[in-house]
């Protein structure tokens, strides 16, 4: 198929990567030895648990292997100039995907098959492209403990409370905030708002059956209706009780973010900027992109 979208050659994580997301990560740093902990205690083993779980109980996608999710992998890479790492698809009730990745390691992304039932291929590009978001970004030495434990309370449903306790305040908020520049690597890649909006009203409340009845036009204006919940400072509070706990922003608050800078003069200048070194010749002399 024709490469109809703009390659992003020699895109740099802090073209799209959001202030909140920065901000956060500063934070994150302070925090004494957590980097070291990732590395040195968690990650070994981490690598290894993930590596057997997704060898044995999923499917390694590949040329030979579901290759349209393979091309789409491809093509996600290609635009936000990443090498492909390992996508697994693992059968699981509970809609969702994840990405690990250690420094110099080998990452992998995992899709649900409860996710991709629900999607059309341009929404599991969107997804796929939000989790190469977090490879981008270089999120992994957060995101590697937080996964793990958060994998570890769904195996063991007791550790669920203690894992929620000992969760910090700044790494789930962190994480909230790492999302939303994950969201703008899926609308580099899909380079349609309107797509990546489309991922998170099914993920409010979709299903296979639904998913083709839902309107997208009445989710983007129930969005815009939770902004005005901040009017009052109570409800402004309740807002912020919610999502204390929440490993991500709630759907229509992610769909509002993308609305915004998806229509802000940041995105479309980093597509005609592109776009123009296309047109001059300078990507392709890089060798950095190619048909589809």
């Amino acid at each position: 198929m024709a490469f109809s979208k703009v390659p992003l050659v020699g895109l740099k994580a802090d073209q799209f990567r959001h202030s909140l997301d920065l901000e956060a990560t500063q934070t994150l740093k302070h925090l004494p030895g957590l980097d070291l902990l990732v590395r040195n205690l968690l990650g070994p083993v981490a690598e290894q648990f993930f590596y057997l779980n997704n060898i044995a109980g999923s499917i390694l996608v590949g040329a030979n292997q579901l290759p349209q999710l393979h091309n789409l992998l491809l093509e996600a890479c290609e635009i936000l100039d990443l090498e492909p790492p390992q996508l697994y698809v693992q059968q699981h009730p509970a809609p969702n995907a994840y990405t690990f990745a250690m420094r110099g390691k080998q990452p992998f992304i995992v899709l649900h098959t409860s996710l991709i039932d629900m999607l059309t291929p341009e929404e599991i590009q969107a997804v796929i492209a939000h989790e190469l978001g977090h490879l981008k970004c270089e999120h992994g030495v957060y995101l590697t403990p937080l996964n793990i434990l958060i994998l570890a309370a769904s195996l063991i449903p007791s550790w669920g409370v203690i894992i929620a306790q000992s969760l910090q305040e700044q790494m789930l908020q962190w994480l909230r905030c790492a999302e939303f520049s994950c969201d703008r690597a899926a609308l580099l890649a899909t380079q349609n708002p309107r797509v990546v909006m489309s991922v998170l009203m099914k993920l409010a409340g979709g299903s296979p059956n639904l998913a083709p009845q839902l309107n997208l036009d009445a989710f983007i204006e129930q969005a815009r209706a939770y902004d005005n919940i901040s009017n009052t400072e109570l409800g402004e509070m309740l807002k912020q009780l919610q999502t204390a706990q929440l490993s991500h922003p709630v759907p229509v608050l992610r769909a509002r973010e993308i609305e915004s800078w998806g229509s802000s003069q940041d995105y479309h200048s980093l597509l005609q900027q592109q776009q123009q070194r296309v047109y001059n010749g300078e990507v392709a002399s890089e060798g950095g992109w190619r048909n589809w």
